[in-house]
């Protein structure tokens, strides 16, 4: 549906008539500083007679279109094919400029596509304005065609935008819902600290991928950063190596958790819970381009297996298993605890 903007500023009636008249005088010196002044504007212009022939286009209106009419035969529009936004065909003699010089008005608030010949599409908004002579008799009309793509490319990425953070909302809340649930402490203060360390390593990641723009975390820079509490007074604590790696969004919050979690058992009751005891973590691409990851302590107290699986252990098999369909094997070696993870990398 056409709609008509009362409220725009129109040019005045004896300007429309200098415009027309001017160019309709090919040679003079005022009809070749308008065609120059018409070519150097940025915004494609045409003019139709009052049947709808166009009559002269500018270089911006051959660009727009992708093709060049013929003057005096092509009607209405100089578009090889016309659409509404929503994709249903615009026939060119139910185009905004067509309307205009039908209906003897000027067309504001419309906004139409033009396929170029090569298959390219551009959306527009016209600007058709009908043109008079002095006894009020229609002599043709002038179109101005605002190419809007960068617009619509903006608004387009701002609806992805918005999609992509009502996702990302909804699992950081199912995630931090899921942790409070699955929380389990002696008395509360315990309970405090167990799900502040968790909501911290989650936040830590939900940092790191924002850093990279949600592209993915460099799994080197997500080890650093999750055992950093334990190498606060001696770097060697956690010895790390590995090629670089960039993690999914997915992937990058399953391991963070898990290199959460490993780290606080090992505080508690691994190597990092005496002074010589230290963690080798290490990681590889198997030629699969499955991700290997192992988990190694050395210099701890005596390991024996738990009487019961705690959270921890359900988070990190929930994470590993459930959420990245990979797989874990953890030893219970007398020497220290290994935990081999091996996960799929996502394309």
């Amino acid at each position: 549906m056409l709609s008509e903007n009362a409220d725009a500023e129109m040019p005045s009636p004896a300007f429309l008539r200098l415009f027309q008249e001017t160019l309709a005088e090919p040679g003079t010196l005022a009809a070749t500083r308008l065609r120059d002044f018409l070519e150097a504007l940025p915004a494609a212009v045409y003019t139709t007679d009052a049947a709808g022939r166009i009559t002269f286009y500018n270089e911006p209106a051959a660009v727009l279109w992708g093709c060049r009419p013929e003057l005096g035969r092509s009607e209405w529009c100089g578009s090889w094919r016309l659409y509404w936004p929503d994709g249903r065909s615009l026939p060119h003699d139910q185009c905004p400029m067509a309307v205009a010089l039908k209906e003897r008005r000027p067309v504001r608030g419309a906004e139409a596509v033009a396929e170029r010949p090569d298959g390219s599409r551009i959306p527009f908004i016209p600007f058709p304005t009908p043109l008079f002579d002095d006894t009020g008799d229609l002599v043709g009309a002038v179109n101005v065609l605002v190419d809007i793509s960068e617009r619509k490319k903006a608004e387009e990425q701002l609806r992805l935008m918005a999609r992509e953070i009502d996702h990302r909302s909804r699992n950081l809340a199912a995630t931090v819902h899921a942790l409070i649930d699955m929380t389990t402490a002696d008395s509360v203060p315990e309970y405090v600290v167990r799900l502040k360390g968790r909501l911290s390593a989650l936040s830590r990641t939900q940092s790191l991928l924002a850093e990279g723009r949600w592209s993915g975390a460099d799994l080197r820079r997500l080890v650093e950063v999750e055992t950093a509490p334990y190498r606060a007074d001696d770097a060697t604590r956690v010895r790390a190596t590995g090629p670089r790696v960039l993690l999914p969004e997915s992937m990058a919050q399953a391991l963070s958790m898990t290199l959460h979690e490993m780290g606080t058992n090992a505080v508690k009751h691994g190597a990092l819970s005496v002074p010589a005891g230290f963690v080798a973590l290490d990681w590889r691409h198997g030629p699969d381009g499955t991700l290997f990851l192992r988990w190694a302590e050395y210099g701890g107290p005596p390991v024996q297996p738990p009487a019961r699986r705690g959270f921890g252990t359900r988070l990190i098999e929930t994470a590993i298993r459930g959420q990245l369909g990979g797989d874990l094997r953890v030893a219970w070696n007398p020497a220290g605890l290994i935990c081999n993870i091996s996960v799929p990398m996502t394309p």
